[in-house]
């Protein structure tokens, strides 16, 4: 651990006025890169207005100064200490301004339609295979998910919802999508694979 990382790790975990000062000081750090991140992302969100900004990075930065002092201990020296902190920050502002994109719109569960396999030279047994892997995979969907993996699987994979958004409006925890999702995967490949397809299209049997 280099002596300033030390240093602030040493500060914060002291009590009194001297902690008091390096919580402060953190925070000022922490809310200089939740700024940063809210306004990089700002002009893709051209309906956030500027007083949103500022709230959404402040809260950012409150946030990730809970994890930060949260997490000391797991702090290893791996990186400086200031670098390790930044990414609290930048993870927290980036989901806050992903949760406001969605904010309001309703989370798609169903697939809107499936995605096409892009290949810039088709052939006609390229697009039978194809139609028959998408076939196979929609049908594995229906036969072997749960509702709920069948759920989290189409917003997280066919219509792109941010998985700590829907962590939110299911009131679930990423960890527990994450799980779900893996488990779903799982169970698509082994009844892909009992009909002798693989998730790439080609058949079981064919030489990788």
């Amino acid at each position: 651990m280099d002596e300033e990382s030390r240093a602030w790790v040493d500060q914060l975990r002291r009590p009194g006025a001297e902690r008091d000062a390096a919580v402060l000081a953190l925070h000022g750090l922490l809310l200089a890169a939740a700024r940063f991140e809210v306004h990089r992302r700002r002009a893709r969100m051209p309906h956030v207005r500027g007083d949103d900004c500022g709230d959404l990075a402040q809260q950012s930065a409150d946030d990730a100064l809970t994890a930060v002092l949260g997490k000391l201990d797991d702090f290893r020296g791996e990186s400086r200490f200031t670098t390790w902190a930044y990414k609290f920050a930048l993870l927290e502002a980036a989901v806050r301004l992903r949760r406001l994109a969605w904010q309001g719109r309703e989370i798609p569960l169903e697939p809107q339609s499936w995605p096409a396999v892009v290949d810039h030279a088709p052939t006609p047994q390229h697009d039978l295979e194809t139609r028959e892997l998408l076939a196979a995979v929609g049908a594995a969907i229906d036969a072997v998910l749960s509702p709920h993996q069948r759920e989290v699987l189409v917003a997280l994979t066919v219509n792109d919802v941010p998985i700590d958004v829907l962590a939110e409006r299911l009131t679930t925890t990423r960890g527990a999508l994450y799980k779900t999702l893996h488990d779903a995967r799982r169970k698509l490949r082994a009844a892909l694979a009992a009909r002798g397809l693989r998730p790439d299209g080609s058949s079981a049997g064919d030489t990788p």
